[in-house]
């Protein structure tokens, strides 16, 4: 990690970690340590993304015209997920019902992650400004971890 990062690859990382977490989620079955496990990591994984990315990205984004709509759109998007979240808890993991709420929420996660890497950051990469995207990359790493950090 270096200190020319920019908040793309940050934020990469974080979906890299999400994508794996939720495609391993999804393959498990039954009420095991693991699926309890994968989620526990899921969601803590998704909530500290979603703070610091609102606070260190879509937030800075609003101070644009043209960044407006796709921040909401995205800030929105947080939302739905964690409704998702809070309906796998309050599902028993060996319900027949939880694990097609996990692909649900796997696959508005997905969506959204899509959408940001193939639309909002070649937006956000016209708006932003080189020493901008280096330095919302920082408070965004440091944000996001210690939000990992609290829930430890």
């Amino acid at each position: 990690m270096t200190d020319t990062t920019n908040i793309f690859e940050a934020l990469r990382e974080s979906h890299e970690c999400q994508r794996a977490l939720y495609s391993a989620l999804t393959n498990t079955s039954g009420d095991t340590p693991e699926r309890r496990d994968l989620f526990d990591r899921l969601k803590k994984e998704l909530a500290a993304h979603a703070q610091a990315e609102d606070r260190h990205f879509y937030i800075p984004l609003m101070a644009h015209d043209a960044g407006i709509d796709l921040s909401r759109h995205a800030i929105s998007e947080h939302h739905q997920i964690d409704e998702l979240v809070e309906s796998l808890e309050e599902t028993e993991p060996s319900s027949p019902a939880w694990l097609p709420l996990a692909k649900k929420l796997a696959e508005k996660v997905e969506h959204h992650l899509k959408e940001e890497e193939h639309r909002f950051f070649q937006m956000a990469g016209k708006l932003l400004t080189e020493k901008q995207k280096t330095a919302l990359a920082a408070y965004y790493r440091t944000d996001y971890e210690e939000a990992l950090a609290a829930t430890a």
